[in-house]
């Protein structure tokens, strides 16, 4: 692999599981991804998903950080409409005083939620709109000019913590440009405008003092097995829970029915979010993750894996870990 790979970790609850089982499951894969070589973690923020657990990410992250010595770790991202600005610098400055040099920021504008939750949450509807001025904003409670008169943020004044624009759209790219911030695809889930993105932040970006060159970071999904046979069963079976998840109001539908959507209208949509899905064996996930780069500009890949079964969700990432060599190469100091 010619780019750094890293994780964007779903904290998920399996079947059966319970919240707290999630939470060691994502610490149990950080350990493990910090020896593999892997670069990064993120985590994001969902609100009223009963099979996602990162809704309060800032803490799982420092949970996790606890639990590990040198992974970076960071949010896929905060949904800063959902916050002020100040409130995430505390947290993040207290994440990165407690864990120097490892800590991320990306930030989206979506709720992360539907439009109950929404309120429940005492978001105002129109709060995305200022979404450039509170990433400026933030950006000054975590460097040393804060753009808030008589106002700083402790921790997080002078920390510097990295900022990294999500986005699924061009208005990301064109943000992410004009902020001359890393810029991370949400190709994962949101394929459509991944090429038309990425080529305007590129031709866009302006240097800042946080980064002199682009950076794009591109997500992907990962199945990776010892035999292609249970990589397409592991696929089909994470393409079935994304039906009960998106389409089932609470329920869980049985097979049969879930095949019966997505052979449907209402599945086309499912299908389309899993455009950009490597699945197989080592040796041919890792040609399409290379092709997969090419195809997206990417400095660095981020992948993710809907995988229900926690011993093969954990199998995927280090097989890919072990075609890509990322622990050798980085215990050589050779880009990965």
């Amino acid at each position: 692999m010619s780019v750094p790979l890293s994780i964007l970790d779903l904290a998920h609850i399996g079947e059966g599981e319970s919240v707290k089982d999630s939470f060691d499951a994502s610490v149990e894969l950080a350990k493990h991804a910090e020896s593999w070589g892997y670069e990064r973690i993120w985590y994001a923020e969902h609100h009223n998903m009963r099979t996602i657990a990162s809704s309060a990410t800032s803490v799982l992250i420092g949970h996790v950080a606890a639990n590990t010595s040198t992974i970076r770790l960071g949010s896929g991202g905060i949904m800063l409409p959902n916050h002020a600005p100040l409130t995430i610098a505390e947290q993040f400055g207290t994440l990165a005083t407690l864990h120097p040099g490892r800590i991320d920021l990306g930030l989206g504008r979506a709720p992360g939620s539907d439009q109950q939750t929404m309120r429940a949450m005492r978001r105002d509807p129109s709060s995305a709109d200022r979404f450039p001025q509170e990433v400026q904003e933030l950006q000054g409670f975590l460097s040393h000019e804060s753009r808030v008169p008589g106002v700083i943020a402790t921790p997080g004044f002078g920390t510097d913590v990295p900022l990294y624009i999500l986005g699924s759209s061009l208005f990301g790219a064109q943000l992410a440009a004009a902020l001359g911030l890393p810029f991370a695809f949400a190709s994962h889930f949101s394929p459509d405008a991944l090429e038309q993105a990425v080529a305007i932040y590129r031709r866009d970006f302006r240097p800042s003092a946080q980064l002199e060159t682009p950076y794009v970071i591109a997500g992907v999904n990962v199945i990776a097995s010892d035999t292609e046979a249970d990589a397409q069963r592991q696929f089909l079976a994470t393409k079935r829970s994304r039906v009960s998840l998106l389409l089932g109001r609470g329920r869980t539908f049985t097979d049969e029915e879930a095949d019966m959507l997505l052979d449907a209208p209402q599945g086309q949509h499912i299908l389309q979010m899993t455009k950009y899905t490597a699945v197989g064996t080592p040796s041919t996930v890792k040609d399409y993750l290379d092709k997969f780069v090419v195809h997206a500009d990417a400095d660095e890949l981020i992948v993710a894996s809907g995988v229900g079964d926690r011993k093969s969700w954990l199998r995927s990432y280090e097989l890919l870990a072990e075609v890509s060599e990322l622990s050798r190469r980085k215990a050589a100091g050779v880009p990965a």
